[in-house]
């Protein structure tokens, strides 16, 4: 059975949050209630599949929080520094989408709705993204048997397969999403450790969702 396989763990959570992504969209839910199913049933998937890897210890606590404040800054420091950088043919596209919020506005208007959003983003997102792409992915490139593999290994081929993979996830942000991915990536390779990377990824996106809020640039909510 694959719940008993033991990739199932690392990628349960990340497979679950794919298929919400494109499933609820379709189904005509009220913004919040929407939200509010995402954040829980994904919660219960993640504890229910991987729990066995969510004792959580951090190598680089503090470190880990600035590399999250450093990947929030690059991904929003093309924009700011060069006003109309999406809307070039490189990003929006057909292939890779346009920048442009999928929320509605009443979501956006709806102060509960934001705080889902929020909440699925910090806490949600951090945990099914590294279990998946550091915890499992960048192993199981260099050997198929990637329990074999330590986490934080340096093989060339996984780094670089990995953060490429993860810029594609980001759509019209690939190329800030490439830019995260080699520091997430070289971050796993400093410390080992999937507490560190989980850390640094909700204080990204932790960053992300309060300049959101502050400033309207809700187009960065795909």
């Amino acid at each position: 059975m694959w719940l008993r396989h033991p990739a199932a763990p690392y990628t349960a959570p990340f497979l679950y949050f794919l298929l919400c992504l494109a499933v609820l969209p379709k189904l005509g839910l009220a913004p919040r209630v929407g939200l509010a199913f995402w954040l829980a049933s994904g919660l219960a998937v993640t504890w229910l599949s991987s729990r066995s890897l969510l004792r959580i210890r951090f190598a680089a606590p503090a470190a880990s929080g600035a590399v999250g404040v450093a990947v929030f800054v690059l991904w929003i420091a093309p924009d700011m520094l060069f006003p109309g950088w999406r809307s070039h043919w490189l990003f929006n596209s057909g292939l890779l989408g346009e920048a442009g919020t999928a929320m509605a506005g009443e979501a956006i208007r709806d102060v509960v709705s934001l705080w889902l959003r929020t909440a699925r983003a910090v806490v949600l997102v951090p945990v099914a993204e590294e279990l998946f792409w550091r915890g499992w992915l960048m192993r199981w490139i260099e050997n198929p048997d990637f329990e074999r593999v330590p986490l934080g290994s340096w093989h060339a081929r996984a780094f670089w397969i990995t953060a490429v993979l993860f810029a594609l996830e980001h759509g019209v942000y690939w190329d800030v999403g490439l830019l995260a991915g080699i520091v997430y990536n070289a971050w796993m390779v400093r410390t080992k450790n999937l507490g560190d990377l989980i850390l640094a990824h909700a204080v990204t996106n932790a960053c992300l969702c309060a300049w959101i809020v502050a400033t309207g640039r809700f187009e960065y909510w795909q």
